[in-house]
């Protein structure tokens, strides 16, 4: 069920979406309510993102595992590229991990 809910639109806001609408072909009362759907489908998104960070944050503080930029870049460059490779090691989280990196 839906209900009703009154915006009050600034004069240019309300001029800009008419011709948006229009060549969408919807009327700018679709359009909005498109827009809307788009809004709060996107701060799910954000928020969704911003919940597995911290997940991720939590996970390294209680000891996670944690890898060398110049290892895990390494691994993407070659699997966007196609090619096989082998998921780069987990380091001591604090250990120089560039000076690990270089040893090997």
């Amino acid at each position: 069920m839906s209900s009703t809910t009154t915006l009050k639109l600034p004069p240019d806001l309300k001029t800009r979406i008419a011709p948006l609408a229009a060549a969408a072909g919807k009327t700018p009362h679709a359009w909005m309510l498109d827009a809307l759907q788009a809004q709060v489908a996107l701060a799910d998104l954000r928020q969704s993102f911003i919940d597995e960070a911290r997940d991720s944050a939590a996970a390294v503080d209680a000891g996670g595992p944690v890898f060398a930029m110049e290892d895990l870049a390494a691994y993407l460059r070659a699997r966007i590229a196609g090619e096989p490779a082998p998921k780069p090691p987990a380091v001591v989280a604090g250990a120089d991990a560039s000076r690990r990196s270089r040893a090997r």
